[in-house]
């Protein structure tokens, strides 16, 4: 449905959104669905371009949209090291709330049906996933 390689740069992020809307668009989802899966996949692009590549303009950051059976999947590259889920700082904990970082996955984690994390010899991927059912209009969660 669609395959990006990007650069690590925040002034692709607009472009990202526009292609997102334009393979989301023919789905039948609705506005809202739209608005959660952009911001899910905004969160995940911005955390492989700052986190993964450490803010390095020369290391591409892969996405890909597909349907698989009757999920909708969107996986996003970058070229880091990878990391632990369970290592990430929960900032909805008090000692954490001022701290930076973890508030990506938190928001990933509640605007998707199930979030991933696979890292392999060229980097690591986020895979965020939403469970279409019979009728993409309505998409959950």
């Amino acid at each position: 449905m669609l395959d990006l390689v990007l650069p690590s740069r925040p002034e692709v992020l607009e472009e990202v959104r526009d292609r997102l809307d334009s393979v989301l668009g023919p789905l039948g989802l609705d506005e809202a669905a739209r608005d959660r899966i952009g911001l899910a996949t905004h969160e995940a692009v911005v955390n492989a371009m700052i986190h993964g590549n450490r803010r390095d303009p020369g290391l591409p950051v892969g996405l890909r949209v597909l349907l698989d059976g009757g999920d909708l999947v969107i996986r996003v590259a970058d070229r880091g090291p990878g990391f632990d889920p369970a290592e990430t700082a929960d900032p909805l904990r008090p000692e954490n709330r001022l701290r930076p970082g973890g508030r990506g996955l938190l928001l990933m984690t509640a605007l998707t049906d199930a979030v991933g994390h696979e890292t392999g010899a060229e980097g690591s991927v986020a895979i965020l996933r939403w469970r279409m059912g019979g009728d993409a209009r309505n998409l959950h969660p």
